[in-house]
């Protein structure tokens, strides 16, 4: 009896349900694109969500989550493959885009428009009714397994117009658009993930509140979801609330000293 093949993406499957907490109908809308393996764009700032809403849904319907964290260094061969040397000469090794497509992952490009344009073009067959991904360098053209997503994230109010996604890639696309959560559930996702008070959460949320109007007025973005759980860890472990919100919000955001000081002067007003 022939053992197992072993699933390539066996190490791709995630285990334990990460914390989403939902702020609309994107898990609703994300199932239904999901059924017909729609692509997807995830819109939104940086720190709101969007990777962890991935792997929530991931998580969800089972399958296993192939991420790439995309930049500018990033080449056609690390998304799709290479030749390289081996003990028994020259092999292929599939790139992680390609893993996902044979075997049928959800591949999630992060940031994708840090790539290069001539490098995301390799996904355009992908993205329309052909569902193929040509290896030109291996002269074979993968079909893509039946189960196979792939889902996209960027900021579109941080990116200069050399790097905004071109509209021949862009309309090949439906898209979930996100931003922080309101007050109340924000409060809530601190709380949980940076093991804090209730209380606490509220107060660095309302650090972030007064940070995110003075986007484009000095700050290119406000103090993201993420930076506000860092400053919970902080604090939970015996950092005062000052030296934490300096370290993972005012000094991680600017080098500005009057930005600088508008920050400071927010935590003051919340924590004395």
């Amino acid at each position: 009896m022939n053992a197992a093949v072993p699933d390539p993406l066996a190490g791709y499957h995630i285990e334990a349900e990460p914390f989403y907490r939902p702020a609309g109908n994107e898990v609703a809308l994300y199932r239904q694109a999901y059924r017909h393996r729609m692509p997807l764009i995830l819109k939104g700032p940086t720190g709101c969500g969007k990777t962890r809403f991935v792997e929530h849904m991931a998580w969800s319907l089972g399958r296993p989550l192939v991420t790439l964290a995309c930049n500018e260094d990033m080449t056609a061969s690390d998304l799709v493959g290479r030749y390289l040397l081996d003990a028994n000469g020259t092999a292929w090794h599939d790139g992680p885009l390609t893993l996902a497509v044979r075997h049928g992952g959800i591949c999630y490009l992060d940031e994708v428009v840090e790539a290069r344009q001539d490098t995301t073009v390799v996904i355009h067959p992908l993205t329309d009714a052909r569902r193929i991904l040509p290896l030109d360098k291996k002269g074979e053209l993968v079909h893509a397994h039946p189960d196979f997503q792939l889902v996209v994230s960027y900021n579109p109010g941080y990116q200069s117009s050399a790097k905004d996604m071109k509209p021949s890639t862009r309309q090949r696309f439906a898209a979930l658009e996100f931003d922080y959560p309101h007050s109340g559930l924000e409060a809530e996702i601190v709380a949980h993930e940076a093991a804090v008070g209730l209380d606490l959460a509220a107060k660095l949320v309302a650090i972030a509140r007064c940070s995110r109007e003075l986007k484009h007025r000095g700050l290119d973005e406000g103090v993201s979801t993420r930076m506000l759980i860092y400053a919970g860890v902080l604090i939970r472990d015996g950092v005062s609330p000052r030296d934490s919100c300096e370290m993972t919000m005012t000094r991680a955001l600017t080098d500005d000293p009057d930005m600088a000081s508008a920050l400071q002067g927010f935590v003051e007003a919340q924590f004395g």
